[in-house]
């Protein structure tokens, strides 16, 4: 029997589902639309794949369906069943049907969704991460998603919003304890992850949120780098330049630097980037894309922000637009949408999960000290009051390595 048929109640057989064809593939599986012949209900197939994996079951199937299997929410995708393959070692996941990703429908789109639509939509990110973050903490445990991207929000015919693909899902304590920097796909990573940081929490996740409002709104990736050094440059080009006045936890990042800080310290070019966008709105995207995790908005906080009581109003969920199906009999169609994210990584499984670093950056160890040129200046985003405990390890000896090599670079000593 199957190492995941072991652990997880596996009911019927593939034989019950008529694939359709294929809509999508990542490093860890194959996703089909199919039709569950008993009932003709359209569902979503997923294959896992076992070739990546050194003990023969990939360590972010096994993550994904203990976590999918203790949630229930309607803004998460639901696993509905666990089934066998015809073939030994063949597993596959059974999932609601949705049409669309988020990415790739915005990709396609030949307008934006409107300003009550995107309300629509974040609404209902935001209800899935307060459920997610703050499910747990009775117990002391929070969950995050570590993933946050287009392409893992699912949009389907009712207008709902459903977060999906929990590879990388990790439950957490509230104290310290170490954890991979090696995760979030790297337009919607978090600076302090950025920066190497081992001991995080649900903050990451908010970073993200961030990243999605200012895509819905732009129509376009807030920081669409090429590399780690090039994703923090245009984080501070927007954002500003943080300090350790801003963010505090910078301090223990900084303690074992020489590099100095340029001349020109960054001021932030956010309202000149969102000129449309209301007072209320801006400080909603300003508290989201907070540097310092300490200060950035909980999803509870965010959802509570005035920006969803000013008009316009958030659109209903079943007044939300409709769009012909993202996917079609046509494979080749199918990969069309979205090239560029697809380059780095931002469609589907292939965005992270434990394989070579990137080819495009120098890895997360490469680019410890050339950051911090940027980030040790004035200026930068206004200081709110902190709501969480957060704890930033001083930089070992492979990042002093590190700074060597990228120091002149960077203006160093």
């Amino acid at each position: 029997m199957d190492p995941l048929a072991d652990q997880f109640d596996v009911v019927d057989s593939i034989q019950r589902y008529e694939k359709l064809y294929r809509i999508g593939e990542g490093t860890y599986g194959i996703v089909y639309k199919a039709r569950d012949r008993e009932n003709d209900e359209i569902v979503a197939l997923k294959k896992v794949r076992f070739d990546h994996a050194k003990d023969g079951v990939p360590v972010t199937s096994i993550r994904e369906l203990r976590v999918l299997q203790s949630v229930n929410h309607p803004n998460i995708v639901r696993l509905k069943k666990v089934v066998t393959g015809t073939k030994a070692e063949s597993i596959f996941l059974v999932f609601e049907y949705c049409e669309h990703d988020v990415g790739r429908l915005l990709d396609s789109l030949n307008s934006s969704f409107t300003l009550s639509e995107i309300k629509c939509l974040l609404k209902q990110l935001l209800e899935a991460l307060v459920y997610l973050h703050d499910r747990w903490v009775m117990h002391r445990w929070v969950m995050m998603h570590r993933d946050i991207k287009m392409s893992n929000l699912l949009y389907n015919s009712r207008g709902q919003l459903k977060l999906c693909d929990f590879g990388l899902a990790r439950y957490f304590a509230h104290y310290p304890s170490a954890m991979t920097p090696r995760v979030v796909t790297l337009w919607y990573r978090a600076p302090e992850v950025l920066l190497g940081t081992e001991i995080y929490d649900e903050a990451i996740d908010m970073w993200s949120v961030g990243c999605v409002l200012g895509e819905l709104l732009k129509s376009e990736p807030l920081f669409p780098a090429e590399n780690e050094m090039e994703c923090l440059r245009m984080q501070c080009n927007l954002l500003g330049s943080p300090n350790t006045k801003t963010w505090p936890g910078l301090q223990g990042i900084l303690a074992t630097s020489n590099l100095k800080p340029p001349e020109q310290p960054l001021c932030s070019n956010l309202r000149q980037t969102f000129r449309h966008l209301s007072d209320e709105g801006l400080d909603l995207l300003s508290g989201l894309l907070s540097f310092d995790p300490e200060t950035r908005f909980t999803a509870r906080q965010a959802i509570r922000h005035p920006f969803f009581n000013e008009r316009p109003l958030p659109k209903a969920c079943e007044d939300m637009p409709t769009f012909p199906s993202s996917h079609n009999h046509n494979p080749e169609n199918n990969e069309h949408f979205s090239q560029k994210r697809r380059r780095h990584g931002l469609l589907g499984e292939k965005a992270v999960g434990g394989g070579s670093e990137s080819s495009a950056g120098r890895g997360i160890k490469g680019l410890m000290v050339s950051s911090k040129a940027l980030v040790q200046q004035q200026g930068g985003c206004s200081s709110r009051s902190s709501h969480r405990s957060s704890h930033f390890p001083a930089l070992d000896a492979r990042r002093e390595e590190t700074q060597r090599r990228f120091g002149e670079a960077f203006g160093g000593p």
